[in-house]
């Protein structure tokens, strides 16, 4: 049979190594119908020999067998002890060879666990061998079947070492029925045997711990003696060497804090020592944690606790750091940086080895798993393909580092089949070299040899500059630099700079920002924006690594310190939207509201409780607010789809968020009585245009539909059920918390204003409106929008609306409506006047001006448009306002809400002449087409004139 080449491509076939296009296989053929190439004997007379212990196969099976014995003695030594067992075996589907197996383990009787675990362990070490060397098995189905068997002997050693001392009652109420679930106590799987990824003679390494809420007072004293006494007679069932060999070497030593800590811990104190102690390469082993032997569900429950350890909500770049630091601890501590030669290289730790790639992946895992839970998985290849799909690698890169990664451990297993030991080490030797390439069915050493090298070379190649630091550029490699602006001095006394570790990634990016600083086109104004930045943040590490790790970042909060100071501080607040800017889809088109809420309720549905769901809530606005705000600040979307976007926003996080509030609510007084709630949204936001520095106008709206009380634990009448209810809605969008709000909410546009209930039933609302309501409530109304709420309360409210609104047309003569309007915009004038050229929304002619002559035309006409333009055009098709005066309207108040919104994003509190920098001039500048400043304002003025002298005179024409 013709030797398949060890460098064409590893098949896959199940298990966490699979990758995604992997080459299917028959699971029902036999042995000999699947292999797909034969290892070379690098002795033939010892293969031979081998060969003969399991006599009558095929000669495709022979010339594996001989390639096999012929290349390690270990194997050799198992076909002479097992070959009767083999040559029956060879004759079965290897899937039913493996549960067979699988079963064996878990029927061994306690008193024979020392002789058959070892027994069935020689077995599926050769059967799993063979299966690898003939590629019958792919990489991952070898490490599946010898991971599995490790989880059921360590069960079976667990709960026969624990029997004993159920059946004599030593363990606090706990008896001989405890055993399937090992009295609380269970081993979790870490490292490779976590992934389901064990190689050929792996360790396992084990963290046992022990439930220990299951026991009170001084019974967890007692407990833990009788646990750590199992623990030692598991040990030694699955580690002592005797004449029958051994099942696993065991490594307890990932447990917390080992040196003074039992070899079984309370799972109570693992968890407080994470969350005090825990480090970075903690959390990264805990990415492959999984329960293996014991009580099962406890140990799910427990890594389910400690996720929020494991996986940190914000991208977390300061793991890359931690991780270039181990890798170079153990590469010092191993003397691993030699590349020269192959001799005697490590293949697991040296540079472009195995752990490369697994501490590139699991570092990535770190930074993103936080945010994405799609990248929460255990084994390395699915890892990789994960985070290819997430779009944080190149699938390109993912696809060679999972060939590299599946060619590399197939290797490592060569290594170890020769003669079953823990070694990771290449050959010393030609004839070394020899032997390993002959297992890889290499006849050509050479060649062997070369590729091998290419492959090292290659990974390193893809992972160093990953885990290289992003040094600051010094004077040496840059030439003389500009002096420090005195405002640098003091940037080490802020918060965020208060740990060694922030001031070192700090001191390592001072350099490239003050020169990005310096090259705006106003360095004063860019260093006193970022400066402002600087000073309102609570903590550094994080975000200076996320800059460190981005430069693109670094460019991306200089561009808004220089533009955009108002945007700066929202940024020192609300420093976590970085993250965004990394998640792969910061600059993709805005998705529109209804992608927006389902993706906000799925997140709400996976927080744990309510104060975490609005936590959740406030980061996820927050993200989309300053992405709305840097797209803008970009010119990646006009104003018009900028405020649409704000509003959208807005409605998506009400829609997603009152469902919640609701359900928190009703834990405690019941589902709501009747048909439940709706919110009106009003003014802007009802318009569906409002800018980055809104309100919420709301009303509140419910329908007790004759229910008269709630039917909860604490039970409250229909009125206050619903008051309360909506007070809720408000803490839940304005409380401050550790993230911030999300928004200040405004509700006295509801009937009777201030005086009003908080929130109004259905008859209240339309009894109101028709009878009791003033002209500029009408007028508000002709701009409400539902915008979330029970769905049949929301259509009568908007069809009260609609009628309301029809018949005020009919019953108020135009005369009184412009009447009121007058007096309206009179009292408005007086009361807030304009305070400069620059301020577009009070005064004659200015938003507020033209959007209540929109809304007087709406409700004479009984038009139903909400925003601002369709209403003039409304009141043109009724010929109460001229068609080119209606256009002209129009344009004032959209070059006027241009301005507004462009302000406000740039600037916190009044805009002005005095208020602008440089860099908010020329965007301001940029955002209206205005050549000067100055000309923006005779423009505004201009404008705001003629749209007064247009107004006056249709007044004065009604």
């Amino acid at each position: 049979m013709q030797p398949q080449a060890w460098g064409t491509r590893w098949a896959g076939g199940g298990g966490s190594l699979t990758p995604e296009d992997a080459a299917p296989m028959d699971r029902t053929m036999s042995f000999v119908a699947r292999i797909r190439r034969t290892p070379l004997p690098y002795d033939a007379d010892a293969g031979n020999e081998g060969a003969d212990h399991v006599p009558g196969q095929p000669p495709e099976v022979r010339e594996v067998l001989v390639g096999a014995a012929g290349g390690s003695p270990f194997l050799k030594g198992l076909m002479a002890r097992d070959g009767d067992w083999l040559t029956e075996a060879l004759t079965r589907e290897p899937q039913q060879v493996r549960a067979d197996l699988m079963a064996d383990a878990d029927a061994q009787p306690d008193g024979d666990l020392m002789v058959g675990l070892r027994r069935l362990k020689r077995r599926l070490a050769l059967y799993t061998a063979l299966a690898d060397l003939a590629g019958v098995w792919s990489l991952a189905e070898v490490t599946a079947a010898l991971t599995d068997f490790a989880d059921r002997s360590t069960d079976r050693a667990m709960k026969a070492a624990l029997a004993p001392q159920l059946a004599r009652g030593r363990v606090p109420g706990h008896g001989e029925n405890n055993r399937e679930d090992a009295a609380g106590m269970v081993a979790l799987a870490m490292g490779k045997m976590g992934a389901h990824e064990l190689n050929f003679s792996s360790d396992i390494d084990l963290v046992l711990l022990f439930d220990d809420a299951r026991f009170e007072g001084s019974d967890i004293a007692a407990a833990r003696s009788v646990f750590v006494r199992a623990a030692r007679t598991m040990t030694k069932t699955l580690s002592e060497m005797t004449g029958d060999g051994y099942v696993w070497r065991t490594d307890l030593r990932l447990r917390p804090d080992p040196a003074v800590t039992p070899v079984v811990v309370a799972m109570d104190a693992a968890e407080r020592y994470y969350e005090s102690l825990g480090r970075t390469w903690e959390r990264a082993a805990h990415i492959k944690a999984r329960p293996a032997a014991g009580d099962l569900d406890a140990g799910r429950r427990y890594i389910e606790r400690l996720r929020p350890f494991v996986w940190r909500r914000h991208l977390d770049f300061a793991a890359i750091e931690d991780a270039h630091d181990m890798r170079r601890r153990i590469r010092d501590h191993r003397g691993l940086h030699d590349e020269a030669t192959l001799e005697g290289r490590d293949l697991k730790l040296a540079p472009g080895g195995i752990r490369e790639i697994e501490f590139f992946t699991q570092t990535r895992q770190l930074i993103a798993g936080g945010r994405d839970p799609a990248l929460r998985v255990r084994g390395t290849v699915e890892g990789l393909a994960r985070l290819a799909a997430a779009g944080w690698i190149p699938k390109a890169l993912a696809d060679m580092l999972t060939e590299h990664y599946g060619r590399l451990r197939e290797i490592e297993h060569r290594l170890q089949m020769v003669a079953d030991a823990r070694t990771h080490a290449l050959p010393t030797s030609a004839d070394g070299f020899d032997r390993i390439a002959r297992l890889c069915g290499e006849g050509d050493t050479g060649r062997f040899r070369a590729e091998l090298s290419e492959r090292l070379a290659a990974v390193r190649a893809a992972t160093e500059g990953f885990f290289a630091r992003t040094e600051g550029r010094s004077a040496a490699q840059t030439g003389p630099q500009t002096p420090e602006p005195e405002i640098v001095a003091r940037w080490r006394h802020y918060p965020a700079l208060r740990s060694g570790r922030a001031q070192a990634i700090f001191e390592r990016l001072k350099p490239d920002l003050i020169a990005r600083l310096q090259a705006a086109d106003r360095p004063d104004e860019a260093f006193a924006a970022f400066d402002g930045f600087l000073s309102g943040l609570p903590a550094g590490v994080q975000l200076f690594a996320l800059f460190e790790a981005n430069p693109q970042l670094r460019a991306l909060i200089v561009d808004i310190a220089a533009t955009a100071p108002a945007l700066a501080r929202y940024l020192s607040r609300h420093a976590g939207v970085l993250d965004a800017v990394c998640s792969g889809r910061f600059f993709e088109p805005w998705p529109g509201r209804a992608v927006l809420e389902r993706e906000l309720a799925d997140l709400l549905s996976a927080a744990p409780d309510y104060e975490e769901k609005l936590s959740v809530a406030r980061r996820w606005a927050h993200e989309w607010h300053f992405r709305i705000g840097v797209h803008h600040l970009r010119g990646l979307a006009p104003a018009d789809e900028v405020g649409v976007q704000y509003a959208d926003l807005a409605a998506a996080t009400l829609g997603a968020l009152l469902p919640v509030v609701t359900a928190e609510f009703a834990a405690k007084h019941g589902v709501p009585p009747g048909r439940g709630l709706a919110l009106f949204a009003m003014g802007s936001l009802g318009a569906g245009w409002i800018n980055s520095a809104s309100d919420l106008d709301l009303i509140a709206i419910y329908d007790p539909a004759g229910v008269e009380t709630s039917d909860g634990p604490r039970p409250l009448a229909s009125r206050p059920y619903y008051a309360r209810l909506t007070q809720a809605v408000v803490t839940a969008l304005s409380a401050p918390m550790a993230d911030g709000k999300l928004y200040e909410v405004d509700m006295r546009l509801r009937p009777s204003g201030r005086q009003g209930p908080v929130a109004t039933s259905l008859a209240s609302f339309a009894a109101y409106q028709r009878d009791e309501a003033w002209t500029w409530e009408h007028m508000a109304l002709t701009r409400a929008r539902i915008l979330a709420g029970a769905r049949k309360v929301a259509a009568e409210a908007e069809a009260i609306r609609a009628e309301v609104l029809q018949v005020a047309a009919g019953q108020r003569a135009q005369e009184r409506v412009w009447a009121d309007l007058a007096e309206m915009r009179g009292r408005l004038f007086e009361a807030k006047p304009a305070s400069g050229p620059l301020d577009t929304k009070p005064g004659p002619g200015g938003l507020t001006d033209i959007e209540l002559f929109g809304q007087a035309l709406a409700l004479s006409t009984g038009a139903s448009a909400r925003r601002t333009a369709a209403q003039l055009q409304a009141g043109a098709a009724a010929g109460l306002v001229p068609a080119e005066a209606a256009t002209r309207l129009a344009e004032s108040y959209r070059f006027a809400r241009g301005t507004l919104l462009a302000g406000r994003l740039v600037i916190d509190g009044q805009l002005s002449e005095a208020s602008l920098g440089r860099g908010a001039t020329d965007f301001l500048l940029r955002q209206t087409e205005a050549g000067t400043l100055g000309a923006l304002m005779q423009d505004l003025a201009a404008r705001r004139a003629e749209a007064s002298e247009m107004i006056d005179a249709a007044l004065a024409r009604s």
